[in-house]
């Protein structure tokens, strides 16, 4: 097993200070998933919409420990759609970050590969900045700013 020993400098990406939000999972059926989660683990919604790409995302909080799950799911002609198999459900992981494309760029150049460019989400009022990066098993990582 490898073991990884970074210091915080070496984590923060620069500037930005990197915050886990949430852990995002892949879904084959949104309202499926969503009626499990809730119903079962008695989750809330905290957050729900539809993706620049026709994708749709559901945040997910559980109400003591405020840790969240968002459940994703993507339709055939999204670049984010892949056939669903079983055990490979992790989407992504979420990180909040203060500059996206500052955060992009920093974590490029110390050794992450590249997953989807930073982009601007706009929804309604709201406007996000978004990109992806990999973790060096292929695992992609959403920096996100609010």
């Amino acid at each position: 097993m490898n073991e990884c020993h970074l210091s915080p400098s070496e984590v923060s990406a620069g500037d930005n200070s990197l915050k886990l939000t949430y852990v995002g999972i892949r879904v084959s059926d949104i309202e499926r998933s969503l009626k499990f989660y809730v119903d079962l683990f008695g989750l809330r919604v905290v957050g729900r919409g539809k993706m620049k790409h026709g994708g749709i995302y559901v945040l997910l909080e559980d109400k003591t420990t405020k840790e969240k799950v968002e459940l994703n799911w993507y339709p055939e002609q999204s670049p984010f759609y892949q056939e669903y198999g079983v055990g490979e459900g992790i989407d992504h992981l979420g990180f909040v970050v203060d500059d996206v494309n500052k955060a992009y760029e920093e974590l490029i150049s110390k050794g992450a590969s590249s997953a989807a460019k930073p982009w601007k989400e706009v929804e309604g009022d709201d406007q996000s900045w978004i990109g992806f990066v990999k973790d060096p098993d292929g695992i992609w990582i959403e920096l996100i700013n609010h």
